[in-house]
């Protein structure tokens, strides 16, 4: 189930702010510190199974009031960092939304399970073959 990414990023909101770190006076005038705010409650993007896979697979990551934020300050360009936390928000998604396939287990050959047996002969034999030795 694949998701329209036009439309998922017309639903958030972006703030910018101050950033921290390197960049001397620059950092302390420019707002290039981008934070992206989504509620997937009020979505209308997404189909009610899927807010409730990101509901469980991104329970750390949602506040109390269903919003989920993401930060990007890594660069010193605004617009940058927009791209970079739009990147980040489309793979979170897709990887919360994405299911996973169940796992069928395999059956453990017979020769494995001999060579098992075999080796645990040998060991049992040369474990006991340490005590004492009785001379009579």
């Amino acid at each position: 189930m694949s998701i329209d990414h036009t439309s998922l990023i017309k639903e958030v909101i972006f703030n910018t702010s101050r950033s921290g770190g390197a960049g001397g006076q620059h950092v302390n005038k420019v707002e290039s510190k981008v934070s992206l705010h989504w509620n997937p409650f009020s979505s209308k993007v997404i189909t009610e199974d899927q807010r409730e896979r990101l509901k469980h697979k991104l329970a750390n990551r949602l506040s109390k009031d269903g919003f989920m934020q993401l930060d990007a300050s890594d660069t010193r360009s605004q617009i940058k960092n927009k791209e970079i936390v739009i990147a980040r928000f489309l793979t979170l998604i897709e990887q919360a939304l994405k299911t996973e396939k169940k796992r069928v287990p395999t059956r453990v050959p017979k020769s494995e399970i001999l060579n098992r047996l075999d080796r645990k002969k040998r060991n049992a034999l040369k474990k006991s073959s340490r005590g004492k030795i009785d001379l009579d």
